[in-house]
């Protein structure tokens, strides 16, 4: 069973689809209570850092979120659920900290790039780590669907399993031991994100 965390977030009924099209049995959470015994857990996001964080804290899942990933239990976060899991970020002066899983901070993109912000929209993905479970019969090269305008910078390089060009080299996702997060929407990202959810069922089967 995957433990898909409930705090409020937009995109949870587009995530719980796609997982369920994956072929996960899911579970909707709410409380650290209905956690239960979880095989795996997905902290979906869109939206701003603190609201996420804020939420979470008051439904008291922050401390859940750092328990079940110490089991050693598959862990998946996406978008501002991939940013929550760094120390702090800099979104609208924010003061919440984060979940401090990796170190690092999150940033926005700089207007001296002349990017258009956010970036909204299909971007390739360089695989870095070629042994990463979630990428298992995925193509170096393929495309994925963006929304943000502020991605973590990583203290650790060696977390870092996909880069993406955004007029930069953006850390479109990391792997450290179980747990993975991706800055793009696995759940909008068509066939490649469905084989991606796919694998990431696979892992909590195993």
């Amino acid at each position: 069973m995957i433990a898909l965390l409930d705090y409020g977030s937009g995109n949870l009924r587009s995530v719980h689809k796609a997982l369920l099209k994956a072929g996960g049995d899911v579970r909707l959470v709410k409380t650290p209570g209905e956690i239960g015994d979880a095989d795996a857990m997905v902290l979906p996001g869109v939206g701003a850092f603190d609201d996420c964080i804020n939420a979470m804290r008051k439904q008291e899942l922050l401390e859940a979120v750092r328990e079940f990933i110490q089991t050693g239990k598959p862990f998946l976060g996406i978008c501002v659920g991939y940013q929550a899991l760094f120390e702090r970020s800099e979104e609208f002066n924010s003061c919440a900290a984060g979940l401090g899983i990796f170190s690092g901070k999150v940033v926005r993109f700089s207007e001296k790039h002349g990017l258009k912000i956010p970036q909204i929209g299909w971007n390739q993905l360089e695989i870095v780590k070629t042994d990463c479970p979630l990428y298992r019969d995925v193509a170096n090269g393929s495309y994925v669907y963006f929304v943000h305008s502020f991605y973590p910078q990583p203290v650790d390089a060696s977390i870092v399993a996909t880069r993406t060009d955004y007029g930069l080299s953006l850390m479109s996702s990391v792997w450290r031991d179980n747990v993975f997060a991706t800055q793009f929407h696995p759940e909008k990202s068509q066939k490649v994100g469905l084989q991606l959810l796919t694998n990431f069922v696979e892992l909590a089967k195993v």
